[in-house]
C-alpha cells in the first residue's frame, strides 16, 4: 500500500463554510476545523459543495484553502474544492488551490453542461494537467446529471498520473465494484454518501468524504477505524448509531441541515447564502429531537465502551 493512499484512508470532512452577516465567520470556521482534527479525521475539504462553494468569490475561496491549510499545519491532508461548469475556470481554480498550499484537489464533474464521457474526459485531463497535485475525481450525479463511468475513470487515471482517486456519490455500492473492475486496486475510493460508508468499506472504498462529521466527528472516524482493525461489530453499532441523524442530514438541500444542526449545537450559525435559505422551522424542530436522540445514543455507547 502506497504512502499516498494511505492518506487518503480515513474520515475527510467536508466542511461547511460558516457566515455572519454576509461575511465568512473565521471565528466559528477556526473552531470546527479544530474540533476536527482533535476527534481523528484523517483529511478538510474546504471550499467543496458543503462548503457552499457555488456562492463564494475566487478570493474568497483561496482564502479558506490557505487559512485551513495553515490550521491544519500538516496534522491533516487538506483536499480542497476546484471544480466549476466551465473547463477554463476549474484550471484557474486548480492553479489558485494549489498555490494556497493545498495538499490534494477534488474536482467535481461540471453540472448543468452535461457533457458526454469524451467531454469528461477532456475536462479533467484539462484540469489534472494544471496541476502537480493528487486529484480525486468527484462523480455526484444528483446534482451535476452526469456520472463518471468506471471506463471514464480508467481512461483517467492512465492518462494522467495524478489523478488517483475518485469520491463515489451516486448512490450505488455496485459501483465499487465495476470501478475496482475497471481500474484496478490502485484507484482509491471514497464513499460520498455517509449511510453508505460501511458497505462502501466492505467493498473496497477506503475512506468517506463526510458531511456528518461536521457534527458527529468521532463516531465517523470510529467506524471508519473499527472497519479497518476488522472489528465489524462496532463499525456496525456506529453505522446504526449514525443512521437516524445521517438521514436527519437530508431533510432539506445539503448544507442547510447540518448548518441547523451545528447552530443547535452552538458550533456555528445557520445562516446560508441565497439561493439556499436556513431549513424551514418545521424541519428544524425536527432535527433538535434527531440531535437530542442521536447525543444521548451517543452518550450510552461511550459509556459502555
Amino acid at each position: 500500500m502506497t504512502d499516498l493512499t494511505e492518506r487518503f484512508r480515513g474520515i475527510f470532512t467536508a466542511l461547511i463554510t460558516p457566515f455572519k452577516d454576509g461575511a465568512i465567520d473565521y471565528a466559528a470556521y477556526d473552531a470546527l476545523v479544530e474540533r476536527q482534527i482533535e476527534a481523528g479525521v484523517a483529511g478538510l475539504v474546504p471550499v467543496g459543495t458543503t462548503g457552499e462553494a457555488a456562492t463564494l468569490s475566487d478570493d474568497e475561496a483561496e482564502a479558506l484553502i490557505a487559512r485551513t491549510v495553515r490550521l491544519a499545519a500538516g496534522r491533516v491532508l487538506v483536499m480542497a474544492g476546484a471544480g466549476a461548469n466551465d473547463t477554463k475556470k476549474t484550471v484557474e481554480k486548480v492553479q489558485r488551490a494549489e498555490a494556497a498550499g493545498a495538499d490534494a484537489l477534488l474536482i467535481v464533474t461540471p453540472y448543468y453542461n452535461k457533457p458526454t464521457q469524451a467531454g469528461l474526459a477532456a475536462h479533467y485531463k484539462a484540469a489534472a494537467s494544471a496541476t502537480r497535485l493528487p486529484v480525486m475525481l468527484y462523480s455526484v450525479p444528483g446534482r451535476c446529471g452526469v456520472e463518471i463511468e468506471p471506463e471514464t475513470c480508467a481512461t483517467l487515471m492512465k492518462a494522467c498520473p495524478n489523478i488517483v482517486a475518485i469520491k463515489e456519490a451516486g448512490g450505488a455500492p455496485e459501483r465499487i465494484t465495476r470501478l475496482r473492475a475497471a481500474a484496478g486496486d490502485a484507484l482509491i475510493i471514497h464513499s460520498g454518501d455517509d449511510g453508505l460508508a460501511l458497505p462502501f468499506l466492505s467493498l473496497g472504498a477506503i475512506g468517506v468524504t463526510s458531511v456528518v462529521a461536521n457534527v458527529a466527528p468521532r463516531e465517523m472516524v470510529g467506524l471508519v477505524n473499527a472497519f479497518r482493525k476488522g472489528d465489524t461489530a462496532t463499525a456496525l453499532k456506529l453505522h446504526e448509531l449514525i443512521a437516524e441523524l445521517t438521514d436527519g442530514m437530508f431533510i432539506e438541500s445539503n448544507p442547510g441541515p447540518v448548518k441547523a444542526a451545528l447552530a443547535l449545537s452552538n458550533l456555528a450559525g445557520p445562516e446560508m447564502r441565497l439561493p439556499m435559505v436556513p431549513v424551514s422551522d418545521a424541519n428544524r424542530d425536527r432535527l433538535a429531537g434527531i440531535l437530542g436522540r442521536f447525543n444521548s445514543a451517543a452518550s450510552a455507547f461511550q459509556e459502555i465502551r
